[in-house]
């Protein structure tokens, strides 16, 4: 089991003393990065844009994705522009999102015969159906343009600050700029 293998290094890992670093209360760079939650994109933009552990906060989900301007990204997001000091919201897409050719009902289909009865889905109301809540937007432009719309627009939000929107290409890291903030 994982868990195990976890558990067994951070007792080896914590015997040998390594040096931790305080964690900073507050980025070093004054922002924060929207991003997707496939595991190489976070040192992948690490790499390309000279980031240090501290020098953004970084929030990940299914495509980088802002489906609701009362969910828990926004919220994290607004607590990192209130409490954290991000002074810029960047929203980073890549290309080949695997979102793109996610199947919501498959992934229901997979629910279902993991035990997830009908009565439970049925009962889901986000406003929509579980299909399309769990689809999100199935082209990385057009989830990058919708999240950055959501968040700028967000009352909460101060009027004063960019939200930055690009995609990165994981085959060489190179950034386009589809929203600059202003």
């Amino acid at each position: 089991m994982l868990l195990e293998n976890m558990l067994e290094y951070n007792r080896k890992f914590v015997e040998d003393g390594q040096p931790i670093r305080e964690p900073s209360l507050y980025p070093n760079k004054n922002a924060v990065v929207l991003t997707c939650m496939e595991p190489q994109i976070e040192s992948l933009l690490r790499n390309a844009l000279d980031l240090q552990d501290g020098d953004v906060e970084m929030i990940k989900n299914a495509g980088g994705f802002v489906s609701d301007p009362y969910d828990s990204v926004m919220r994290s997001l607004l607590i990192a522009v209130y409490e954290r000091r991000a002074d810029e919201v960047f929203v980073i897409g890549h290309y080949g999102c695997w979102m793109k050719d996610f199947d919501a009902e498959a992934a229901i289909e997979r629910m279902k015969l993991q035990g997830v009865s009908e009565e439970s889905m049925e009962g889901f109301n986000n406003n929509k159906g579980l299909a399309e809540w769990l689809n999100g937007s199935q082209q990385v432009e057009e989830m990058v343009r919708t999240s950055v719309s959501t968040i700028e627009n967000h009352p909460l939000l101060p009027e004063d600050t960019p939200v930055h929107g690009l995609i990165v290409d994981p085959s060489t890291g190179k950034l386009d700029v589809i929203v600059y903030g202003f």
